[in-house]
Order: structure tokens, then sequence, then C-alpha cells
């Protein structure tokens, strides 16, 4: 190997050793879920941690593969590419000692697994790219050029984007972000008035509807670059104002006729109408399909009542996109459910009610939170609300697809969310390396000690691979594929995102905890990443092992 080119090809072939080890854990594990021939899933609830363990695995040697691409792709960036080569060599060790420590459970042969450190190109990797001094080289060189974000490949338009909505995290976010979380108050009108005004809400609707997407093809990678730096202003006060329009969107355009489309959409698109999402309930949690709100059919529509909890933005939102079921027979589980567009004026503050002339009711009330604060997720409860049945999405068709609209919804929340941690750790480097750089004790900037240069180097390279990992998916997405890897992505990113803020916190070293420092903020948002849009456990263990055991071969 004589090139960091060469190198990367190299590591390439190395994240592949180590994905056939977690594919064979996989099979090993259909194997003993299987009945009969046929696989059981039950049977995987007996499994869980073999599962957890190795979707996480997917998950990292995914995100080291997605930054080594990258890094190939600027032969000439030499410091791109080692921080892509120290990301992958500490990948690949983790990951090998987690499959090391958990070989007995998922069928693996130690000693095998054992050899894997003794091949040459693995050994030479670790010692060359995950050496303190080489790590240190690396934060050296950030602290030196004040390098915050790696070059972006992105195309002349969607950089003009990026730039565009930078400068508003800057001037109109940032500016409100600490009242707001202090304080816990609502998002004010000139962030989402401004937001509207730039088309942030339109960002997966189709040009047709008024959005800023492509009528012939889906463009997430716009979607995501928006998402980045609207969440680095501010988690709670902007970066998730796209993702109740981004859910609802999709869900519509899966299902939903052409007349809810043509009206819905172009409201949705302009921010004329502000929406939330209504799934989860008190007794559910990730688990859509045991939703048990009821929907009554009555004249012209239906009657809701029931409880739903963590309603995000409930409150301001005119259009609740709500999760029911209309068929109470419990043997038919998730295709028992529907999916309603419930209307309600907008409302501020922390509770509301909403009666109508019938006699039925909505009520909210919001959940006091430690982070994620501003756009306020609410405890709601309906009593006799009735809906049109025009409201049901698609229509008298629709009864009994709710599900399914819901997880085409889902899917586009949990790559969105991806991109959400994103921007995120791109807020809390940014504070780390300046404070590390301003900051002096023991008469030397915090910024000259070898473990914070090694720790600066890990974030950055770690934030460079969440957003390759996440553009690298939003391809797959628009060619119409990418649904395993969005909730991979997530998984990544959301950890990703706790382990980077807490360590620019710490870097802070007591001003980190207090309120006063924006790393705070950044600290206590980034914990509910891994928690919504599917929580950590039930993505990694119902979705991405299910999916990986149940296609092993």
């Amino acid at each position: 190997m004589t090139s960091h080119t060469e190198h990367l090809e190299a590591a390439n072939t190395e994240l592949a050793v180590l994905r056939q080890q977690v594919m064979a854990a996989c099979s090993y594990i259909k194997g003993q879920c299987s009945s009969g021939g046929d696989f059981d899933g039950k049977l995987l609830d007996d499994w869980q941690l073999p599962s957890y363990e190795l979707a996480f695995c997917m998950a990292e040697l995914s995100a080291a593969a997605a930054l080594n691409d990258y890094g190939q792709k600027l032969p000439a960036d030499k410091f791109t590419q080692q921080l892509a080569l120290s990301f992958c060599a500490e990948t690949l060790q983790g990951v090998l000692n987690r499959l090391v420590a958990r070989a007995t459970d998922v069928g693996l042969d130690r000693e095998k697994l054992l050899k894997i450190h003794g091949r040459v190109v693995y050994r030479s990797l670790l010692d060359t790219y995950a050496s303190s001094e080489f790590l240190s080289s690396l934060g050296s060189e950030i602290v030196e050029n004040d390098i915050q974000r790696l070059p972006s490949l992105l195309s002349e338009e969607k950089e003009l984007v990026r730039e565009t909505f930078f400068r508003f995290a800057n001037e109109v976010v940032m500016p409100h972000a600490e009242q707001i979380h202090r304080f816990d108050e609502d998002i004010p009108d000139s962030i989402l008035q401004g937001a509207a005004e730039l088309g942030c809400f339109g960002t997966c609707i189709p040009e047709r509807f008024g959005g800023l997407q492509p009528d012939d093809r889906p463009d997430s990678l716009g979607m995501i670059v928006v998402t980045e730096e609207l969440s680095r202003g501010s988690l709670g006060a902007a970066g998730s104002l796209i993702t109740r329009p981004e859910i609802a969107a999709r869900a519509l355009l899966s299902g939903g006729s052409e007349r809810q489309q043509q009206k819905w959409l172009p409201l949705l698109a302009a921010g004329k109408m502000l929406c939330a999402i209504s799934i989860t309930e008190p007794n559910t949690g990730s688990d859509v399909a045991a939703v048990s709100l009821k929907a009554t059919p009555t004249e012209n529509g239906w009657l809701l009542n029931g409880s739903k909890t963590w309603c995000t933005f409930a409150g301001k939102s005119e259009l609740l996109v709500v999760l029911a079921r209309t068929n109470k027979d419990p043997s038919l589980g998730h295709k028992g459910l529907s999916l309603f567009l419930v209307e309600k004026p907008s409302f501020s503050g922390h509770d509301f009610t909403h009666a109508q002339p019938n006699g039925g009711s909505v009520t909210g009330k919001a959940i006091a939170t430690i982070g994620y604060r501003g756009m306020h997720s609410y405890d709601l409860f309906f009593e006799d609300f009735f809906v049109p049945a025009e409201n049901l999405v698609g229509e008298e068709a629709g009864e009994g697809k709710g599900f399914y609209f819901t997880m085409a919804g889902f899917a586009g929340g949990r790559i969105q969310t991806a991109a959400r941690a994103t921007g995120v750790m791109q807020a809390a480097f940014e504070n780390a390396l300046s404070y590390a750089k301003n900051r002096k004790v023991f008469g030397r900037v915090v910024a000259d000690f070898q473990l914070t240069q090694v720790k600066l180097a890990r974030l950055l390279a770690t934030l460079a691979a969440a957003r390759q990992f996440s553009y690298a998916v939003a391809e797959l997405m628009d060619d119409g594929a990418g649904l395993m890897e969005a909730s991979l992505v997530k998984l990544f990113s959301c950890r990703a995102a706790e382990m980077l803020c807490r360590e620019a916190l710490q870097i802070h070293g007591g001003m980190g905890y207090a309120e006063e420092s924006a790393v705070s903020r950044l600290f206590v948002d980034a914990r509910v990443l891994s928690i919504f849009e599917g929580a950590e456990e039930v993505l990694a263990i119902k979705v991405v092992a299910r999916e990986l055991i149940e296609g092993s071969s």
C-alpha cells in the first residue's frame, strides 16, 4: 500500500470481512429461530441482546464504509483521507471486540475472529491510523487550521441551499435558541415565518403541490441539507420543523386520494398549515400495531375516543395526523388501523382545549422535558371528536391501511432524524473547538493537550461519517431502496450525537454544565434522538436485526 487511497480500499476490504462475520452470526440466529424450516419472528425475543449488538455492528461498519467511499472521492485531500482511515481503524477494532465477546452466543468461532487481529493489513491500519500520536496530529491540524467541517461534494445548487439555511440558523434561529430552551417558550413567529418563506416545509413535497421537490424524482438529499443546518441552529426551535410535514407528506403521497393531496399538500408546503403526528399511545410506545385509540363510524364521518402521547407540536399545529383503530377486532392487529387528518385551531402555550359544536373535544397538555423544548410534546385526549369521512387518508379505500401509510412516512422520518443528529453534532463540535482554542488551564490552552486533540479528531471523524452515511442513504432512497439503511443511519447517528455532545461538553469542563453554555442545551437535546422516530432498542431489534436475520442465508 503506497497511498491513502489504496489504504482506504484496503480498509473497505477489512470492513467487508467483519460484515461477513456479522451476517454469519445472523444466519446462526436464523437457524435457531426457525421451526420446520420457516423463520419464526416470535422466537427472536430470546435473542434480543445479540440482535441489538449485531444491529449496531452493521450500523458502524456501514458508516465507516460511507466515510471511506467519501475519502476516495478526494484523492488530493490528505487530511480528509487520514481522518476517514482513523475512523475506520477504530471502528474495525470496536466491532471486532464486540463480536469476540459475543462469539459463543452467535455461533462464531472465537479463534477465527482473533486471527483477524493478525491480518497484516488489519494490523497495519490499527498501528498507523489508531495510534495516539496519529490521532493527536489530526487534532492538532484541526486546531491550527480551524477545521469545522470537511469539504463538501454537494452540487452548486445544494451548496447554495445549505449556505442559505446556514445563514438563517445563525441570524434568525440562534439568537432565540437559549431563551426558548431555558424558559420552555413557544417557537416565535419570526422563525416559523422565516422558515416558511425559505420553503423548508416543502422540502419533501413535489413542485406540483407547491413544494421544493422535483415532480419527476424525490430529493431526500435536499431535505437532509436543510435539516442539518436548522438543527445546527436549534433542534427544538428549528431542526424538527421539517419532520412532521415530511411524515405527513409521505403518508399522503403513499395513500392519500388525489383530492386529499391537492387540498393538504399545498398548505403544508407553504407552511400555511402546521402539522403534528399523533401515533404513540400511553400503553403502546413504539409498538405501532398495538394502537387502540378508537375511531367509530358515525353519520358522514368518524368519532375519535381515547388518548395519545408524545405528540410533538400539537398545540401550534392546525392539522393532526392521527392513527386510530377503525376495526375493533384485536386479531387484525395493524390491519385494523386507519390514518386520519384531524383539523383544529392553533394554540400557544402548554395546554389547550378545542370543543366542537357537536360536543366533541380534544385536549392537550405539554409534557415537561429536559430538552427538545420549543415545539412541546403533548398528551392528548379525544372525546367523541368528529372527523369528516373525507379526512380518512385514502378515503373509503384507505380504511385499514393506516399502518402502511404511517410506515411510508416513518422511513423518511428516520433519515431525517439522522440529519437532525448531524446538525446537533455540527453545533456541538463547533462549540467544543472554539472553547478548546480559547480556554487556558495549567498555563496552556485546552487545545494544546494531547487528549483534547484526540477527542477533536474523533469527534470530527464521527460527524463526517454520520453526514456521509446519510447522504449515501438519501441516494438509495431516491432510487426506491434504502429502507433498511435509513434505520441503520438513524441508529448510528443518534447514538453518535449523544457521544459527541457528551465529549463536547466535557471539553468545556464546568462551564459545559452551566446553562449559559450552548453545549449544555445540545447535550440534553441530543438525548431525545435515540428515542423518537423509533426507539433505539425497538429499531435495532425489531427492524434492523430482524431484517438482517430473516434475510441471511
